[in-house]
């Protein structure tokens, strides 16, 4: 199986160079290689790849910048995944793209299924869940993956901006009355190699999973679960768990709104694939120790 990984440098790119060498022959195309923002050259790299999977781990990210860069959001982000799907279809490749808990605007007040409305609030969001409807109606066989609050090992993320902080500063305000699920750059990767492997045994549907780890916590709780297991390990910190005070969402705004309840129910994952989701406390502890 030939595997082309958009993305390779990111957070879950590098963990899919890992987890996806079992599974067939990789073709990292990294942005000088592949560039999302030309549609030319993005269908002329997927085109000599000549794969049988396309994996797009690429995606503009930066929530609250996108409010200010609009157009290189969507380029990336809503218009790359149709260019990448119509070329899979010619090819007769698979697509699997990654999504966002940002596609809903947070107010259900329980998990969200694939079949929940999406109503994102911000540029972000509103461009994540346009490339989903771009890759669909290319006619493509997709699966698209959407996950939250994702942390690695590499890159910049929420867990290595607490540790960076609180060995700056003695006291932390953190958002307290935002709820979702921290999801492993590591997890996501492990759960897609598993997917293509299945896919040969079993196919699954075409279409949207959610993905994430199991249970939830807000930022307060992951701020203070990432110092805590530093302190553990050892590290020297000047704030520590206690010194994390908890703050609402309106004493720290945001160019960009964020859901306030974005948890995603993923039984329609882990019933398609057979996989099982570690709690989040686990599945984070292991990318800290990396990180640590």
């Amino acid at each position: 199986m030939r595997i082309a990984l958009t993305g390779p440098g990111g957070q879950v790119g590098f963990e899919l160079r890992r987890a996806l060498l079992p599974v067939g022959e990789v073709i990292p195309l990294d942005r000088g290689a592949c560039d999302l923002t030309d549609p030319d050259r993005l269908r002329a790299a997927l085109t000599a790849a000549r794969p049988d999977v396309i994996v797009n781990a690429a995606a503009y990210t930066a929530v609250d910048r996108a409010e200010s860069e609009p157009a290189l959001a969507g380029a990336i982000n809503a218009e790359a995944p149709g260019v990448i799907g119509a070329v899979a279809r010619e090819l007769g490749a698979r697509v699997v793209h990654y999504s966002t808990d940002y596609v809903f605007d947070g107010t259900l007040d329980r998990p969200y299924t694939e079949t929940d409305a999406t109503h994102p609030q911000g540029v972000y969001g509103r461009t994540k869940l346009a490339g989903e409807a771009a890759l669909a109606a290319s006619g493509a066989h997709h699966w698209i993956f959407r996950t939250a609050w994702v942390i690695g090992a590499r890159g910049h993320n929420f867990a290595r901006t607490m540790l960076r902080l609180a060995a700056e500063r003695d006291r932390l305000r953190v958002v307290a009355d935002q709820i979702g699920t921290p999801t492993t750059a590591g997890l996501i990767a492990d759960v897609t190699a598993r997917a293509l492997t299945r896919d040969s045994e079993r196919p699954a549907a075409d279409g949207v999973y959610h993905l994430t780890a199991s249970g939830h916590t807000s930022w307060h709780g992951l701020a203070c679960h990432v110092i805590e297991a530093a302190r553990a390990a050892g590290h020297s910190l000047k704030a520590g768990p206690e010194s994390v005070t908890a703050i609402t969402t309106d004493a720290f705004p945001t160019p960009a709104p964020r859901p306030a309840d974005s948890r995603l129910a993923t039984e329609r994952l882990r019933q398609a694939f057979g996989v099982r989701l570690p709690d989040w406390q686990t599945a984070l502890d292991h990318t800290l120790e990396q990180i640590l």
